[in-house]
C-alpha cells in the first residue's frame, strides 16, 4: 500500500493505525508535496516525516519538488479558502502522482494522511481517491481515524514522538491567509544575506537536522519553547551626496526614520556619529573582534556572518548585545555626511531550544 503522507503529526498516527489494521501489507510511505512553501519547508517537513516512518518500520520515499507544476495548476485559485477548490486541485495532483508511484512498482492500493488532518475534507479526498482509482486502475483506502478520539490520541502521539509542528498548512497562498495578521510573515521572507535567521524556517531545519544527531548518538533530550525579541531587517541604505555606498548593518539595527549623520569622532577604528547612535566600524576592527578578513564590504554579502557573530560585535562596541543603535561596517570612513535609512521590524517571537539529559 503506498500511503501519501503530509507531515509527520498527520502520518505518524495515521501510519500506526494501518499497521494495526493492515498487518499483512506492505506499507510504502510516499511524501510528495510539492504546494509546501518554501522548499525549506518541504525539507523540513520530509526530514520529520521520514524520521517517524523510520521508527515504525516503514520503507520513505520523498517525492520531487515539482512547485512549478503545483503552481501552474493552482494559478487562479490563489483567493480559495481552506477546503476550497484550489485544495481539490491540490489534493489531485498529490494523489494522482502518488498512484503513478503505485503503478511504477506495481502496487495497487493508494490512501493519503490527509485523512488524518481535521483541517481537510474526507468528501473531497474521498471524490479524488474515486478519480483516482478509476483513471489509475488502483484501490483508494479511505479510513477515518478521526473519530472516537483518535484526533486526541493523534495529538497524544506527536507530543510522546516530539514531532515537528508547522503552524500552516503549507501553500503560499495559504499562509498569506492563515498569517495575515501577523507583523511579520517569515516563510515570505529570504533570508538575505542568506543567513540562518532566528526562528527561521532554516533555522528549524538545521535544530532538527541537530536532533536526529543526538537520537544517533543515543542521547536523551527534550523540546522546549523559549521566547525571544526578534528582528528583520527589510531594507538597509547608506549614501553620501545622493550615491549608495556599499555597507553592512547589523543585526537589532534600528532606526524609526531616516536620518542624516555625520562622524564625530573616531577611536581604535570605531566612528561615533554625532547623532541617532550610529556607529561605524571598518574591516580592519572587524578583523579584530571576530578574526575574520574580508577585503571589501561587499565580500560580506557572499560571505555572510552568523547572527551570533554579529551579536558578538554588538556586544563588543555597546557593551550590550540587544542595544539598538545602528551599528554599520564600512571599507573606510569619510568625513562627509551620510543619509541613512533602515528599515526593520523587532518584535516577540518564540523559538525551539533542546534541553539535553
Amino acid at each position: 500500500m503506498i500511503v501519501h503522507l503530509c507531515c509527520s503529526v498527520d502520518a505518524g498516527y495515521f501510519l500506526k493505525r494501518l499497521k494495526e489494521e493492515f498487518p499483512n501489507e506492505k506499507i510504502i510511505g510516499y511524501f510528495y508535496d510539492p504546494n509546501i512553501h518554501p522548499y525549506s519547508e518541504f525539507k523540513l517537513r520530509s526530514l520529520d516525516t521520514k524520521r517517524i516512518c523510520e521508527r515504525l518500520g516503514i520503507e520513505y520515499v520523498e517525492g520531487e519538488y515539482d512547485y512549478l507544476t503545483w503552481y501552474q495548476k493552482t494559478k487562479g485559485l490563489e483567493n480559495e479558502k481552506e477546503k476550497g477548490v484550489r485544495c481539490s486541485v491540490c489534493f489531485d495532483l498529490s494523489l494522482e502522482n502518488a498512484a503513478e508511484f503505485a503503478k511504477k512498482i506495481n502496487d495497487n492500493k493508494v490512501t493519503t494522511s490527509l485523512l488524518m488532518s481535521p483541517m481537510k475534507s474526507h468528501e473531497q479526498l474521498e471524490i479524488i481517491g474515486k478519480v483516482v482509482k478509476r483513471k489509475y486502475g488502483v484501490e483508494f483506502i479511505k479510513v477515518d481515524y478521526r473519530k472516537k478520539g483518535g484526533t486526541q490520541a493523534q495529538q497524544e502521539f506527536a507530543k510522546e514522538n516530539q514531532l515537528y509542528r508547522q503552524d500552516y498548512c503549507g501553500c503560499l497562498y495559504g499562509i498569506w491567509q492563515q498569517k495575515s495578521n501577523q507583523e511579520i510573515i517569515d516563510e515570505l521572507i529570504s533570508p538575505f544575506p542568506f543567513q540562518i535567521l532566528p526562528s527561521s524556517i532554516e533555522e528549524k531545519l538545521e535544530f532538527y537536522e541537530n536532533r536526529l544527531k543526538l537520537e544517533e548518538n543515543n542521547v536523551k533530550y527534550k523540546i522546549v519553547k523559549e521566547k525571544f525579541l526578534n528582528y528583520r531587517l527589510l531594507k538597509s541604505t547608506l549614501k553620501k551626496k545622493n550615491n549608495t555606498i556599499s555597507h553592512y548593518t547589523l543585526f537589532y539595527s534600528y532606526l524609526n526614520r531616516p536620518q542624516r549623520v555625520k562622524i564625530d569622532f573616531i577611536k581604535d577604528n570605531i566612528a561615533y556619529a554625532n547623532r541617532a547612535e550610529v556607529i561605524f566600524i571598518d574591516l580592519k576592527k572587524l578583523k579584530e573582534i571576530l578574526n575574520k578578513n574580508f577585503e571589501n564590504v561587499k565580500e560580506l554579502f557572499k560571505k555572510p556572518l552568523r547572527i551570533e557573530e554579529e551579536i558578538k560585535i554588538r556586544k563588543y562596541l555597546t557593551k550590550n548585545e540587544y542595544s539598538l543603535s545602528p551599528i554599520i561596517i564600512l571599507d573606510k570612513f569619510e568625513d562627509i555626511r551620510y543619509d541613512i535609512e533602515i528599515d526593520a521590524k523587532i518584535y516577540p517571537d518564540t523559538k525551539e531550544i533542546l534541553i539535553k539529559f
